[in-house]
This record gives structure tokens, C-alpha cells and sequence, in this order.
């Protein structure tokens, strides 16, 4: 039996700003999540993950404004023309997928007609709460308290930037995602936060230097992170190892700062370069993730797996073990230890087996797995 890299996103953790995995090819799994309900027309006359060809169609040049968004587009249709009674920009990655939106209300948009997203807004708790300065708000005064709540589904994300929250709810903006580009798409991004104060057309609130989240890893490498995590993870239709790994070379040429992303970006490489076959090249990748970050236990077992389909299965076993005595009841890992062990030492690959079986009882997601852990455990009884 071959050994399986972990492709297990109940385990999705934080990392200073970065959003982790534990590496493999389907969609995380969110945990419950807020409600999301809205009555409110957004994205009505389009998708996530449309292709921009689709999108001119509907939309032709006479009634938009285009420019670049890092390597992608962003396609803006001013409020005389949209349905939404908002400034709506689009924005596609440079393969041509509608990768997220936002909605930008400089003069507010009243809710109280709109019953179910009160509701909804009612029920979530404000990830931001800020004093913002809109000059054209017409039914307030220009400094509001302000706040930024957050829902969604399994693969993307809704954030609104809300003022009167507990009174007469008043919607600023509205942005729309799949979740590797949530980061890129929070109304709370200073860029964001200036279509407000300072809006193309009209009178400008003043401007706060200090109010706003700013990138502090250079945009082109998150954007092309988020682009290979959409193709990786099939986010979008299909999964595209090709695109990922053109996306993380992307992400490391453009030059992460932070050790955490660089050293994940190599490691999601490396995932890429295994799905494809390229085993030397995974190798590498994950690697030098582990010279950066020498003992993640995610990365050590990923590249036990690629060690062992390169024919080494003792290097395997060893990145195994490093794996477990560093997180004990890091199950995958543990299965990986007994499969690598059947052979050399089957009374410890019982031992590894049974203690898998412990630690996955009853999680549905596991059920093939256990199976087969119980199938080799009554085999090397005998």
C-alpha cells in the first residue's frame, strides 16, 4: 500500500494571518456557520466562478469600467447602470474567473425594506466595529459607528460594513468571495474603506491614514496564494494542479516576507507537483518548507508520502514517527506509520493501526480508512 498525504480540512488553523490546511485536493469543510440569508438583489445577475467571457456577454463594454487587478481584471458598473443601486465592481483572476465582488454604497442604503438580511445581520456578531467618515451619507451624520459582519457558506464568504446596526441598519458595502481570496475582499481593506470616503464622483469624507487593514506581504504573492488554493482545493469546478503550481511559483517569486507563508506556499507547491506526478519535484518543495519551518507535523507526513512513492520507504517511516511524537494524535499519520511498518515490524504496525482506529472513531469522513485499518489488523493477527 501506498502512503496518503493529508488531505483532511477539519483541521483548517490559523498561523498569524495565514489560513492552513493540512494540504490536499477537495474544498475545506466549514464549521457551522451564521446565518446568510438575504432578500437583498446582489450578484443577481451573476455568479461566483463565472467566466468573464459569460460576464461581457451580459454586460457589454459600454456599460462598465475595466482595470487591472494585480494579474486579474476588475469590472465596475456605476450605480446609474446597475440593479443593486450601488457602484458593483467585479473582479476576475487572470484565468477569467469571477473570483469576488463588492458592492459600495457611499450614500447608504436603507435596509428597513429589505426584512430578511435585518434579520440575518441581527443574528451575527461584528467581526470589526470602527467610527467611519462618509461625507455623502444623506440621512446621517458623517461620523457613524460602524461594522463588519461576516457569513457565508461551505466555499465562500459574505461581508457587510454596516452603520446603525441596532437601530435603523444602513449598508455601506457589501463584498461576495470564494474563501481563498477572503482576505483580498474585506470592506475593512483601507483600499475599500477609500471608494467610501473618497468616492470617484462628489464630496469626500476625510481621510483617516490610520483606519483600514493593509496588506503586509506584497499583493501579487497573496493574490497568486489565493489563486493556487482555488484550483488546488476545486473551489471553482475542477481541480487545476497545473494552475496551482503556476500560482504558488507565482506566489514565491513575488516575494513573501513572512517565513509562514513563504514555507506554506513551498509546501502547497509541493502538494501540486505530487497530484501531478512529479515526485522530485514535491520533494524539493517540501523541503525547503521544512527548512523554513522545521517541524510541522502537516508537512513532515506529506512528505513521508512522497518519500515513500519515491521508493524509500524508510525515509517515509522516519517522517512518519517525527510526525506523531510531535502531534500524538495526529491519526493520518499514525495510519501512514503502520502501513510504512507492515513489513519490517508488523506487531508495531498493530500497534499503529489500533491506535488510529481510537483516535477516528466515529468520524464519517474516515469510514474507508477505518475499514481498511481493520482489514490489516485482522491480517497480520493471523
Amino acid at each position: 500500500m501506498s502512503a496518503l498525504r493529508d488531505i483532511s480540512f477539519a483541521c483548517l488553523f490559523v498561523i498569524g494571518e495565514l489560513v492552513i490546511g493540512c494540504g490536499g485536493s477537495a474544498a475545506p469543510v466549514k464549521p457551522p456557520l451564521p446565518p446568510s440569508e438575504t432578500d437583498l438583489i446582489l450578484l443577481a445577475s451573476t455568479a461566483l466562478c463565472e467566466r468573464q467571457i459569460g460576464f461581457m456577454r451580459k454586460h457589454p463594454a459600454a456599460a462598465h469600467t475595466a482595470k487591472d487587478w494585480g494579474s486579474g481584471h476588475e469590472l465596475t458598473i456605476p450605480t446609474e447602470n446597475s440593479a443593486s443601486q450601488g457602484e458593483e465592481s467585479y473582479f476576475f483572476d487572470e484565468d477569467g474567473v469571477l473570483v469576488g465582488a463588492l458592492f459600495t454604497f457611499p450614500k447608504g442604503l436603507d435596509l428597513k425594506p429589505y426584512s430578511v438580511l435585518r434579520r440575518t445581520l441581527s443574528q451575527l456578531k461584528p467581526s470589526v466595529e470602527f467610527y467611519l467618515n462618509v461625507a455623502q451619507l444623506e440621512t446621517r451624520t458623517n461620523m457613524e459607528s460602524s461594522a463588519l459582519l461576516e457569513t457565508g457558506d461551505e466555499k465562500s464568504t459574505t461581508q457587510y460594513l454596516v452603520i446603525g446596526l441596532g437601530e435603523q441598519p444602513i449598508l455601506l458595502q457589501a463584498s461576495f468571495t470564494i474563501d481563498p481570496y477572503v482576505r483580498l475582499f474585506s470592506p475593512y481593506r483601507r483600499e475599500f474603506l477609500d471608494r467610501l470616503r473618497n468616492p470617484a464622483s462628489g464630496e469626500s469624507g476625510q481621510k483617516m491614514e490610520s483606519q483600514g487593514a493593509e496588506d503586509k506581504e506584497p499583493f501579487s504573492s497573496l493574490q497568486q496564494f489565493a489563486r493556487g488554493q482555488a484550483a488546488q482545493l476545486a473551489y471553482c469546478g475542477e481541480k487545476n494542479y497545473d494552475i496551482a503550481a503556476d500560482a504558488y511559483q507565482k506566489a514565491i517569486a513575488s516575494g513573501f516576507t513572512n517565513k509562514v507563508w513563504l514555507a506554506e506556499a513551498h509546501h502547497k507547491l509541493g502538494l501540486a507537483w505530487e497530484a501531478m506526478g512529479r515526485f522530485d519535484k514535491a520533494k524539493t518543495e517540501m523541503m525547503r518548507s521544512l527548512s523554513l519551518r522545521p517541524n510541522i507535523p502537516e508537512v513532515l507526513n506529506n512528505l513521508g508520502t512522497v518519500q515513500v512513492k519515491l521508493g524509500d520507504k524508510a525515509a517515509g517511516l522516519s517522517l512518519f514517527e517525527k510526525a506523531v511524537t510531535l502531534r500524538p494524535n495526529y491519526a493520518l499519520a499514525r495510519f501512514n506509520l503502520a502501513e510504512a511498518c507492515e513489513d519490517t515490524n508488523p506487531k508495531r504496525a498493530i500497534s499503529e493501526y489500533e491506535t488510529y482506529l481510537a483516535l477516528v472513531e466515529g468520524v464519517t469522513e474516515e469510514e474507508t480508512r477505518i475499514a481498511q485499518a481493520k482489514e490489516r489488523v485482522k491480517a497480520l493477527k493471523q
